[in-house]
Parts: structure tokens; C-alpha cells; sequence
């Protein structure tokens, strides 16, 4: 009987390779596919330590599959040999069916990485909330969808060979010994070897479990390359670290857990628990206006772009024409901009929500929240105007209902919300994301325009088509690559795929563009505030820079610009770097009048500035960094190599601790959620 065992633990081990073998291929497939430098010539050191290093972290998930194979196959097929006939046939399914596990979460981590530059991470949850047509849009037009389930085919095919190859490999033959008492020792020392076997790969060679292989563990060698630092996690760890960290955790927290989070960030004032008094945590931040430092403007125009990134207007891409719009209005002296610009959130809604409300969204999707469509807070931006004599239009291009902001947008002082899919045409074309920018906006103007009266307006506007699956008819809408990319190599000018990004963000721009021209005509004393929602990745350096891969700089930072005839770069105090939510302390210094009460979590961009933080990331004028992990990279737009340090820690932790904790302390009060329409 413990001779099948002993036969049926070593074909358990040999097939148990093949996952790990499996996850060293979708490494090296990875890297080969994202990382610039696709070899390891003078880099063999970086990358065995990489190899070596995530082998091990991925046995926290492979070694599972011999222990099962053990408990459920070897071990019942010991005492039934009718099953242990079969037991190879079961193992090559069970491992196979794991093999498609593994492969499913590669293949969704590859997605992930071509659309935001990282491996799986908290953004991922955001997904449940999004068009579900845009994404399966994207995943079968831009991803190949289709060819991707097509190769489950092969795949699935060759584990189950690779499965029977390994099952092949010659095993060692269990010896009887004469002393019954000796027999009884050895299966007993090799059942406790399998036991420590199965730990010492599980604690990833180790049979201690605090020195389990996790991030801040990584060789420092491997460390130093963000990407190969990435490329060390294996994507079921990887998974599996999001899946630990779910958006609502903040939900899940005590007051006495997080008000010592939250009394770290509150002014001096406010500190030691004072600002327990308040209606909420947020009314703790009072700044004074010190007075209007241009005339009172009769419009006011917040326009979020999508995607409307800093990176193609820095000078090292000049060659790429697709922003230029954007630098016309930058290079107009009335027009002050920050190339340092930090979003409130990494994708659309997290930033676009924060604008709003005026406290970070912070993961918790506050527009997905119930308490938040009958009221809202005192911080909000169109409460604040209101105290100015501001009404508030919401102008969205596509429909108000997806992510509830027909019933969110009221609630945080909107007067008006309006969405393109109502006032368009109902013939516009659209995206699954919105109506056409052009469109949108040429018929957001003309209402504009119709309404306009002696009411003070503020216009928060937002635009959907620089956005995947990128499939717009370019030429119709008046793309000329030949012209537009006439100063690029003829890999990016004639590269059908390129083109399709490139020339949808020439078009975006286009429409922004020519919008704030229209409205500049007709209300010259406007002010203009133009950023993006978040950071995007149009451009592969490696095209006409040395440099290949992409900076923390580039993935992080959206666009800012503002527009005002009496606006001149010295109102922004020497700063070099900023915020979304700076913004709105921003609009309150340049109009306000002197001794004007606003909340505001953080200073105006009329101040100094020191660094920014978000619940994503950091900056301060010399480097940017995550918010998740201690690795940080200069600022500086160069067309060289950055290297990638770490600090001891994340910076600016207990900053970004507390801006989590205040959002989160505020949804678990929604007693502390008003309705303030006609209050203000």
C-alpha cells in the first residue's frame, strides 16, 4: 500500500514543475513583450535574481498543487488501486485545469499592462463599475480578443502533452528493508519530508514564515528596474494582493483605527480631536481668500479632457503635432500651465468625482453611492460657487446614467446636468463611451450661448473620445497622418495601430481646442481651466528617443492650463508642480473677495507649494512616486534612461493614510451628507 503511495507522490511532484515552469514562460513573455531591452546581455545578474526571486513568491500559489495532488489523488489511490490506475489521467486534468487558471490571469495582466502600464492593481476593481460594452469593445478590437480565446486551444493542448512529458520522467523504486520497526520510520520520515517539502516551497525556500518572499523583499538589484521589479510577481500573487485590498476596506475600519489617521493631517488648529466638532472631518480645512486677483468673471470653464495627458507636450516629443492646440493655448501670455500635474485619480471617474466634491473619491466610487445622490458636502465646488453668486452646469459627452451621475450631479450642486446622448443630435455618432468630442461640444456651446443671461455660470465639462477601443473614422473627422506625423520615423507615420491612438488624440485636442477658442470669442473675459482626467501613454519612447521605457513622470501626470486676460505664470507663486485638487482653492483665490470662508483639503496653486499627494501618488518638484510601493523617479523630461530609486518607506504615508481615512470616515457617517440646494 505505501509503495503506490510513495509511486503516487513522485508523479505528483513531477507534473507539479510544469505550473512553475509555466509562470517562468509568461515571465520571460512579458518581458519580452513590454520591457525596451529584451535580453540579458549585461544584465545577467538582474535577471536571474528576477527569475530566482519570483519562482520562489510564485510557490505561494504552486505549491498548493502538489499538496492537493497528494491529499486528493496519491493518498485515496494508496488504498484503492482501481483509482490509483487512473491517478495519472487525474493529475494531468487537475493540472491542466490549472494551467488555464494561470494562463487566464497572464493573459488578463498583459491587457492590464498595455492599458496602464502596471501589473494588476487596485485600479482593477473600478472595472465592475465601467461600460461593459466599451471593454468588451476594447478586448476584441484593440486586444485581439478573438485570437486570444483561440489560443486556449493550443495552450490547453500542449499542458495537457507537457503534462504527460513530465509523468514520463523515470521515478525510484520503493525498497523493502527486513525490520518492520525500520519500515515504519522510513514511511513515517518520508511523509513528514513531504510535509516540510510542500512548506519549504510554499514559504519560498524557507521554512520560516515571516521571511515568505512579498515586495519589499526583492532583490535590490531587480529593484532598481521598476519593470523588471513588476515582472518578478507572478500574476496570481499579483491577483491575489489586489483582491486583498478591496475599495470598500476604508468601510471596514473603526473611528478609533482611523481618527488618529485623520488628526495627523489637520491644521494645527484642528488637531488633538477637535475637529470632532464639526458636521465632518473635511469642514476642518478653512482658508480666508486674500482678495480677487482678477476681475470677476461672468463664465467660468473647468474642461476635463479624457486622456488628456502632459506627456506629448513635453519639448523631448515636439516631433508628435498631436497636442497642438494645447501648446497654442500654453503659449499664450495670458495662459499659465504647470507640466508637473498630478490627477486626482488614475482613471476617469475616481479624478472626475474628486474635482467635484472637493474631498478625494479615494477608491470608494462615491458616485456609486446611494448616501451621495441626496446630498452631498459643504466642500463640494458647486456648493462653494454658489456663495459667489455661481450657478453650475455639468456638461458630460456621453449619457449622465452611467456611473449615476444624473443623480450624483444634482446631489453635489450641480444645477443642471447635461448629458451630450440628450441634447446631440440622435443621430451623433458615438462610442460606447460618449458622443463625438466635436459634436459634444459645438452643440454644448450653442446651448451655452441660448441660456447665457446675467447669471454668473460655472461650466464643468467633460469629453469621452480619446478613449479605447480606438476605432473612430479619423480621416472623415479630418486626420491627415502624413501631415500630422510628418516630423516621425516612418515606423510610427505608416503603423496602422499608432495611428489610431495618435491621431485620436490630434482629434480630441482639435475639439478641446477649437471649443475654448469659440468660447474665448464670445466671452473674452472668461477664465479657462483645461486639464485631463488622468495620465495616458500615446507615445512609445523608444520611437525617437534614446530612452525606451516609459517614466513614473509619464504614467502619473495629466495636462493643466489656465486662461484668464489679467493671468500672467507669476500668479502661480514660482510653483512648478501641482494637482486636481488644487484647482478649486485656485479659483477661489483669483475671485474671491478678501476674507471669502472656503474648504479646501489643500493650498491654492497661488501659494507655495511644497509636494502633492493623492491616494495614487505623490510629487514633489524633484521626483514623483506610488502611493503602494517606496519606488520614486526624478521629474525630469529627458530622452535618457531614468533609474528608479526607493526610499526606506513610501513617502508622504501618513499623508496619504489620512486623506483615505477622511473619505472613508465621512461614508461610514452618511449622517454627516446634506442636502445644501437653496441653503447656500
Amino acid at each position: 500500500m505505501f509503495s503506490l503511495f510513495f509511486d503516487g507522490i513522485q508523479q505528483d511532484l513531477q507534473i507539479a514543475i510544469l505550473p512553475p515552469v509555466l509562470c517562468a514562460l509568461f515571465r520571460l513573455i512579458f518581458i519580452e513583450v513590454y520591457r525596451p531591452k529584451k535580453n540579458p546581455f549585461g544584465e545577467w545578474r538582474k535577471w536571474l535574481a528576477c527569475f530566482r526571486y519570483g519562482f520562489w513568491w510564485g510557490m505561494d500559489f504552486n505549491a498548493y498543487v502538489f499538496l492537493l495532488l497528494v491529499i486528493f489523488v496519491s493518498l485515496p489511490g494508496a488504498f484503492l488501486p482501481a483509482y490509483f490506475a487512473i491517478g495519472d489521467t487525474i493529475r494531468q486534468a487537475a493540472v491542466t485545469i490549472y494551467a488555464v487558471v494561470l494562463y487566464t490571469a497572464f493573459l488578463g495582466k498583459m491587457i492590464f499592462y498595455y492599458h496602464y502600464h502596471d501589473i494588476y492593481n487596485s485600479t482593477l476593481w473600478l472595472g465592475k463599475k465601467a461600460e461593459k460594452h466599451n471593454l468588451l469593445d476594447i478586448f476584441f478590437h484593440q486586444n485581439h480578443g478573438v485570437l486570444l480565446i483561440l489560443s486556449y486551444i493550443p495552450y490547453t493542448l500542449f499542458c495537457w502533452w507537457a503534462g504527460e512529458a513530465f509523468l514520463s520522467i523515470p521515478q525510484l523504486t520503493y525498497y523493502l528493508v527486513p525490520s518492520g520497526a525500520l519500515q515504519i520510520a522510513i514511511n513515517t520520515a518520508i511523509v513528514i519530508g513531504i510535509a516540510l517539502l510542500f512548506y519549504y516551497f510554499r514559504y519560498g525556500g524557507t521554512l520560516i514564515h515571516d521571511n515568505k518572499p512579498e515586495w519589499d523583499t526583492i532583490p535590490s538589484i531587480v529593484k532598481e528596474d521598476i519593470f523588471m521589479a513588476r515582472a518578478t510577481v507572478d500574476d496570481l500573487v499579483a491577483l491575489e494582493n489586489v483582491l486583498k485590498h478591496p475599495l470598500q476596506e476604508g468601510l471596514s475600519h473603526t473611528d478609533e483605527e482611523d481618527d488618529p489617521v485623520i488628526d495627523a493631517i489637520m491644521p494645527d488648529a484642528m488637531k488633538g480631536g477637535k475637529w470632532k466638532d464639526l458636521q465632518n472631518p473635511a469642514e476642518a480645512f478653512v482658508h480666508e481668500a486674500k482678495g480677487a486677483r482678477i476681475k470677476k468673471p461672468k463664465h467660468i470653464f473647468l474642461i476635463v479632457g479624457e486622456s488628456y495627458a502632459q506627456m506629448p507636450l513635453d519639448d523631448i516629443y515636439s516631433d508628435y503635432h498631436i497636442m497642438d492646440g494645447a501648446k497654442a493655448f500654453r503659449q499664450d501670455p495670458h495662459t499659465v500651465s504647470l507640466n508637473n500635474f498630478l490627477p486626482a485619480g488614475m482613471i476617469s471617474r475616481p479624478a472626475i468625482v474628486s474635482l467635484m466634491t472637493g474631498i478625494f473619491d479615494a477608491k470608494l466610487e462615491l458616485n456609486e453611492r446611494e448616501d451621495f445622490w441626496h446630498g452631498t458636502l459643504a466642500t463640494t465646488l458647486p456648493n462653494q460657487l454658489r456663495k459667489l453668486g455661481y450657478r453650475s452646469i455639468y456638461w458630460y459627452g456621453g449619457n449622465p446614467t452611467y456611473g449615476n451621475f444624473d443623480k450624483f450631479g444634482p446631489a453635489v450642486g450641480f444645477d443642471k446636468v447635461m448629458g451630450a446622448t440628450e441634447f446631440c443630435p440622435p443621430d451623433s455618432p458615438k462610442t460606447w463611451v460618449g458622443v463625438y468630442d466635436h459634436i459634444f461640444l459645438q452643440y454644448a456651446a450653442k446651448l451655452i450661448q441660448e441660456l447665457d443671461d446675467d447669471t454668473p455660470t460655472f461650466h464643468y465639462i467633460y469629453t469621452t473620445s480619446n478613449h479605447g477601443p480606438y476605432k473612430m473614422p479619423l480621416r472623415k473627422l479630418g486626420f491627415d497622418a502624413d501631415a500630422v506625423l510628418k516630423d516621425l520615423p516612418e515606423s510610427v507615420r505608416h503603423n496602422h495601430k499608432k495611428q489610431k491612438v495618435l491621431g485620436t488624440y490630434w482629434y480630441s485636442d482639435k475639439a478641446i481646442s477649437d471649443f475654448v477658442a469659440e468660447m474665448e470669442r464670445v466671452y473674452p473675459d472668461a477664465l479657462f481651466i483645461v486639464t485631463g482626467d488622468h495620465a495616458s501613454i500615446p507615445i512609445h519612447p523608444g520611437d525617437t528617443l534614446a530612452r525606451q521605457d516609459v517614466t513614473l513622470r509619464e504614467q502619473y501626470c495629466t495636462s493643466f492650463a489656465m486662461h484668464h486676460p489679467e493671468l500672467t505664470q507669476d500668479i502661480l507663486s514660482g510653483n512648478t508642480i501641482g494637482g486636481h485638487m488644487n484647482i478649486m482653492p485656485t479659483i477661489f483665490e483669483l475671485i474671491a473677495p478678501k476674507g471669502f470662508s472656503y474648504y479646501s483639503l489643500v493650498p491654492s496653486l497661488t501659494e507655495p507649494i511644497d509636494h502633492v499627494v493623492t491616494p495614487y501618488h505623490w510629487l514633489t518638484k524633484e521626483n514623483v512616486g506610488s502611493a503602494q510601493t517606496p519606488v520614486y523617479q526624478s521629474t525630469v523630461a529627458t530622452d535618457q534612461e531614468l533609474p528608479t530609486e526607493e526610499s526606506a518607506g513610501i513617502r508622504y504615508a501618513d499623508e496619504i493614510a489620512g486623506v483615505d481615512a477622511l473619505t472613508a470616515w465621512i461614508c461610514r457617517h452618511p449622517e454627516t451628507i446634506r442636502d445644501f440646494r437653496g441653503d447656500l
